[in-house]
């Protein structure tokens, strides 16, 4: 059994922060826990704007709080995100996620699962890492 507490994690190696500030993803979960995918807690700061394409994972996301808009850039439909709202990205697909008036409490989980450090390049996309 795997036990963690939010707040042994904030601070840590395990708290990955995006390059430009937009958002900060604590890392509950990771590849080494071999459960087959990772669990995140992801914090998107308001008023923020994060390009995302992760060609190279599924992810599924559940706002807990706060608000802001996912554009789906294939079809330019614009959905609101707020408390109760899950997404999921089951054709890697490429979209801005923009933060809105207060942060956004997001619980996310990917497969196949991430390593931990894991940063978007310039093209939105999370790297696969072989360890």
């Amino acid at each position: 059994m795997i036990i963690r507490n939010i707040k042994d994690i904030i601070g840590t190696d395990k708290e990955v922060h995006a390059k430009d500030g937009q958002w900060s993803s604590r890392r509950m979960l990771l590849r080494n826990d071999n459960m087959g995918f990772s669990f995140h807690e992801t914090i998107v700061y308001a008023r923020s704007k994060t390009h995302i394409h992760y060609k190279n994972h599924l992810e599924a996301v559940y706002c807990v709080s706060g608000n802001g808009l996912i554009e789906d850039l294939k079809s330019g439909k614009v959905y609101e995100i707020y408390d109760g709202i899950m997404y999921a990205l089951d054709k890697h697909d490429e979209h801005i996620l923009h933060g809105g008036t207060e942060d956004m409490r997001l619980i996310c989980v990917f497969n196949p699962p991430l390593v931990g450090t894991e940063n978007h390049d310039k093209h939105g996309v999370y790297p696969i890492i072989n360890e």
